[in-house]
């Protein structure tokens, strides 16, 4: 036993086999040269080495110290060591002293050395077999025979008589060396996925590492830089600064803390590709196909996809984890009053991300009230007193996004209060500011859904469809794909339901628009891309 546990030590954690020229890494752990070559060479460019064992990093790529004093206990033991035909199993004749067999009879129910083997006897019963500790495990449990054929209907291996006369009579069945070679094909096909599979997952774990280091990298360097704009602000603005300095050490740490759940889920996934992947080759190896044959159905291990839904990565489309949700806008050079200062401020702290629509205070009404986060517009009778400028709404209640859409595909979602009237949709910058049709979908630059006295209509250029739909949610997706020309309306029911459609060319850049009459309207979030609800 102890002679197998040294044999394990022996082995290369990333071939599985016995060291080739063993080399050591700074951390201690032991890897064939040619092995830990290869992993070091997939790392490069990645800004970083780490060590396959223990994941620790390195910062250049790590000198290969050979070991010679462990490239000696290999030699020295795999020379005193029996080779893997004397593992243990012994002649059952030679009772003087142990001598290794060389094959087992099944007949007899013994083991033999090559003394005993030439004169035992040659008679068609004594089946000779691989030497096993217990060749009675090569009967059938019924009529006691030898072990001949593999039932396919059945999955079993079953004897002459159960093939003749017992409950296997007249079922398809093959030899077992036959069976054995067309199961270990498809272990070796089980095996090529589960090798792809774990470099697949081992480029996605570098992946994440990498963007968990850009964003620990962008948060900091965001940090300094916020530090030493507030320096320059008046004093009553330092709780702002603190305020700033803490939301972006927030979104830090949530990246961080999400990027490494992700690696220590997909470090398990590795982990437990890695023991499937030893156990297939060691049956793969095995030269007893019974034994092969013997172990319990692989179905499972087939499936390339098992326990890959990713729901957590999405797949490899997500394996790019954006940091920009860390970037932040420019204050506008003037500052003329507070009220400028603290809303570019505000804009400073609420960043948007890729897939954030954020609500623009200098063109809302101010009869709207804009929450903190800049993602919900309240009807207020309290006026806001917002400077009158040039692009503020002035005659209807009305608030566009500061984010602009001029191209590809995107959507956002949002929820309303059912008993308010309002409008949702999306609009060119050259809309007019004031006037009876600067109201959205009231003229030819914006497209909007409407609800009015428990009725919802589409509207465009003051054209307004009623829609037939029962709506009984208070949540709606806008869908725009801007190169197609098409901005979609949905009610996010279970399932989701498509509400309408206006297909068009765009001459301009979009924004999101929310005009409020009553109650309030807020934004849920959105994304770059979506796909068309069947």
């Amino acid at each position: 036993m102890a002679s197998a546990d040294l044999r394990e030590e022996l082995d290369c954690s990333i071939c599985l086999t016995t060291y080739t020229d063993p080399v050591m890494l700074r951390c201690g752990h032991n890897f064939c040269r040619v092995c830990i070559d290869r992993v070091l060479d997939t790392q490069d460019g990645s800004g970083g080495y780490s060590c396959p064992e223990c994941r620790e990093e390195f910062q250049e790529r790590p000198a290969l110290m050979r070991n010679l004093a462990l490239r000696k206990i290999m030699e020295n033991l795999l020379t005193t060591q029996p080779t893997p035909r004397e593992t243990g199993i012994f002649c059952s004749y030679c009772v003087d002293s142990p001598v290794p067999a060389v094959r087992s009879c099944l007949h007899c129910e013994a083991s033999l050395c090559d003394k005993h083997l030439k004169v035992h006897s040659k008679s068609p019963e004594h089946v000779l077999s691989d030497p096993s500790t217990s060749p009675g495990n090569r009967k059938c449990s019924v009529h006691k025979e030898v072990l001949k054929y593999y039932c396919t209907k059945e999955n079993i291996c079953i004897c002459v008589s159960c093939r003749l006369d017992g409950e296997h009579r007249g079922h398809q069945v093959e030899m077992l060396d036959e069976a054995s070679k067309k199961k270990k094909k498809k272990l070796r096909n089980v095996l090529q996925k589960l090798i792809i599979r774990r470099e697949e997952t081992e480029e996605r774990v570098q992946s994440l590492e990498e963007s968990r280091r850009k964003a620990q990298e962008k948060a900091s360097g965001e940090a300094e830089r916020v530090t030493a704009l507030f320096i320059d602000i008046r004093r009553r603005l330092d709780d702002l600064e603190k305020r700033v300095l803490s939301d972006i050490s927030r979104q830090e740490k949530e990246k961080s803390l999400s990027l490494s759940a992700l690696i220590q889920k997909l470090e398990i996934q590795k982990d437990e590709l890695s023991r499937k992947m030893r156990h297939i080759e060691e049956l793969c190896n095995m030269t007893d196909p019974l034994t092969v044959l013997q172990e319990p159905d692989t179905g499972d291990l087939c499936d390339p996809e098992e326990g890959g839904g990713d729901e957590d990565t999405g797949g490899h489309d997500n394996q790019r984890h954006d940091v920009d949700g860390l970037d932040v806008t420019v204050i506008s050079d003037t500052l003329h009053t507070l009220c400028d200062i603290i809303s570019g401020i505000r804009r400073r702290i609420y960043v948007e991300g890729p897939a954030d629509i954020l609500l623009d205070v200098n063109t809302a009404h101010n009869n709207l009230h804009i929450s903190d986060d800049l993602k919900t517009a309240t009807r207020t009778q309290e006026k806001q007193n917002r400077p009158e400028t040039a692009e503020r709404f002035q005659d209807y209640e009305q608030v566009m996004s500061s984010r602009r859409f001029t191209s590809g595909r995107h959507y956002w979602d949002v929820e309303s209060r059912r008993s308010g009237r309002w409008r949702v949709g999306m609009c060119y910058p050259s809309i007019d500011r004031r006037g009876d049709q600067s109201c959205i979908g009231d003229n030819n630059k914006s497209w909007g859904l409407q609800r009015f006295i428990n009725e919802y209509y589409v509207i465009h250029d003051s054209n307004g469809i009623q829609l037939p739909h029962n709506i009984s949610s208070d949540r709606f997706r806008i869908c725009l794909d801007y190169e197609a020309g098409e901005l979609s309306f949905y009610e996010l029911c279970d399932p989701i339901r498509h509400l309408h459609t206006f297909t068009t060319t765009f001459t301009e850049p979009l924004h999101a628009a929310l005009c409020v009459g009553e109650g309030s309207i807020k934004i849920l979030g959105g994304g770059r891309k979506w796909e068309k609800p069947s």
